[in-house]
């Protein structure tokens, strides 16, 4: 049928057109997409640039300078500025590009629908033309099968050989015939008046309808796209105001920059920097550090010679510990000079305490230096053979040249000298004495092989030379 031709191609056509209309709504959802993944890469890289000139130290640690505090500005508006790409890339993502996405999937779906519906109306109206052809094929056949019976009815009746059964027989035959090709041609009439009616349906309700719902269906996917174009550049729109605002703050971090106050900070850091290096100099890491006096030990168990070694040991300590003193007081002094030279720097009056505080220190330091180098040995007897304190010695005596002998002494008792800087002795051993007691317990001998050391005094029984002292001594 050359209706049914023209109308599968109708289809073919509106098949096509729809399906171009939705590939290109899916096109233009791609290009959202990749124009959003532009909006995400340009916020991210940069919040990196941001990130990477933004100072690592704490603000106070940073120069103050217009300057500098105006780049920090435009760094902190430029870092607003990504965060609107930033919701630019998210309103796009969802307000249009899966809006799209959504849309196209409905879209798809009743296309389909649509279609489905106009080729079941088709296969319909095929199937009722099929009904009225067979009904007509039918007909006409039973037409000609009655002509046959007619033209053999009559020519038996014509036949004066022919019996009267034999016409009987073509009568009855013909009859029946007649009566068949009868409804036959009443079910072809009811065919045709049935496809007749079911085809002005086909045409003038069923396919008009469905064509308008397609028409209506790509209407509404040209409007959609209208309006995602809208809401595209919608999205933009939105965050003019606040990107101005961003760069207005650019503008006026740049206003803000002001030579004099640059060149001002850049004397106030000279100053800064001086004093550093004040500090740095004499060594001191906080002017805020506590004065300790040294821990002053009772030296009066030592030998002499370590007794006066310990001493001058520590007469050097507090001495160092006293230029310290004065070291901090002077760079307390000079950084109170910068604070009243420079008030914007500091309080003067707040360092004061800590001058005093300074100046107390090293008055009781040259109390203590005064109090050790006026220090005389304090006299110890020992009535019982007594064991000296476990303190420590030096290693090495400091003489170069050995004493000579101004005599000897025997050991009444055995000494182990586990000191360093004492000797060891065996009971009745005899010794040289190079050294006599000065009060402190300790006399200093040496033996015949040379070695040299300090025994306690009530350990041995001591005979001095009469050249040495004018008399022989016991003890």
């Amino acid at each position: 049928m050359s209706w049914g031709t023209d109308l599968w191609d109708q289809f073919e056509n509106l098949d096509k057109h729809t399906q171009w209309g939705i590939d290109f709504l899916e096109r233009y959802a791609k290009f959202v997409k990749e124009r959003l993944e532009i909006e995400q890469t340009y916020a991210k890289q940069l919040r990196s640039l941001v990130k990477k000139y933004c100072p690592k130290r704490s603000k106070d640690d940073e120069p103050r300078f217009t300057s500098c505090l105006s780049f920090y500005a435009i760094l902190n508006e430029l870092n607003d500025y990504a965060g609107q790409r930033e919701v630019v890339a998210e309103d796009m993502g969802h307000k249009v590009y899966g809006e799209l996405m959504r849309y196209s999937q409905d879209l798809k779906a009743e296309r389909k629908h649509h279609l489905q519906e106009g080729r079941k109306a088709q296969q319909y109206l095929e199937q009722c033309w099929k009904q009225m052809d067979n009904s007509k094929k039918k007909f006409e056949r039973e037409c000609r099968e009655a002509e046959k019976s007619q033209i053999i009815f009559e020519r038996l009746d014509n036949d004066i050989n022919a019996t009267k059964s034999e016409v009987e027989k073509a009568k009855a035959q013909l009859y029946l015939r007649t009566h068949m090709a009868d409804e036959s041609k009443n079910e072809y009439a009811a065919q045709l008046q049935n496809f007749n009616a079911e085809q002005w349906k086909h045409f003038n309700a069923a396919i008009p309808q469905i064509f308008k719902n397609l028409q209506d269906m790509d209407e509404r996917r040209t409007v959609k796209l209208g309006e995602t174009y809208r809401s595209f550049a919608e999205v933009e729109r939105k965050v003019i105001p606040i990107i101005s605002k961003c760069l207005e703050g650019m503008v006026t971090a740049a206003k803000n920059v002001d030579e004099r106050r640059v060149s001002e900070g850049a004397k106030m850091g000279s100053c800064i920097n001086l004093l550093v290096i004040l500090i740095l100099w004499v060594g001191i890491k906080s002017v805020s550090m506590s004065f300790q006096a040294p821990n002053l030990e009772d030296l009066s168990h030592l030998p002499p010679e370590q007794r006066r070694k310990k001493l001058q040991q520590r007469i050097d300590e507090l001495s160092r510990e006293l230029q310290k003193e004065m070291d901090q007081r002077d760079a307390l002094n000079k950084m109170k000079d910068v604070y009243e030279k420079n008030p914007q720097m500091g309080d003067p009056g707040s360092l004061q305490p800590k001058i005093s505080e300074t100046i107390c220190n090293m008055e009781k330091l040259r109390s203590e230096i005064h109090k050790n180098e006026v220090t005389s040995p304090v006299n110890q007897e020992h009535r019982s053979p007594p064991q000296p304190d476990p303190h420590e010695f030096d290693d090495e005596f400091d003489d170069d040249d050995p004493l000579p002998a101004i005599g000897h002494c025997k050991a009444l008792y055995s000494f182990d000298g586990s000191n360093e800087g004492t000797l060891v002795m065996k009971e009745d051993e005899v010794l040289y004495v190079i050294e006599e007691d000065k009060g402190d317990g300790w006399t200093r001998v040496r033996k015949q092989s040379g070695e040299e050391g300090y025994v306690p005094t009530s350990y041995v029984e001591i005979t001095l030379e009469k050249h040495s002292k004018g008399a022989v001594t016991y003890i």
